[in-house]
């Protein structure tokens, strides 16, 4: 079920500070703030981003297309 109606849809450029919710529970982190938009050295283009667990502060680096990923990745706090 890869339909449009499945996948979030966002601007990738407002992607900083968004709020997300995981889909499936890791070590009791579950919501996440974006904190760092990661840009192509040439281009300028958003590649990636960078997730901060709510809960203990980790953060790691994401793909940004993964949130469009609606089986893992919720847009907002659910």
């Amino acid at each position: 079920m890869n339909s449009r109606r499945d996948k979030n849809r966002y601007n990738k450029e407002k992607l900083l500070h968004s709020k997300w919710t995981a889909v499936v529970v890791c070590n009791k982190q579950k919501h996440f703030i974006v904190t760092q938009l990661i840009r192509d050295e040439h281009s300028q283009e958003v590649v990636g981003c960078v997730l901060q667990a709510v809960i203990d502060k980790c953060t790691f680096e994401l793909d940004w297309q993964e949130l469009q990923e609606t089986e893992r990745w919720l847009q907002g706090w659910k």
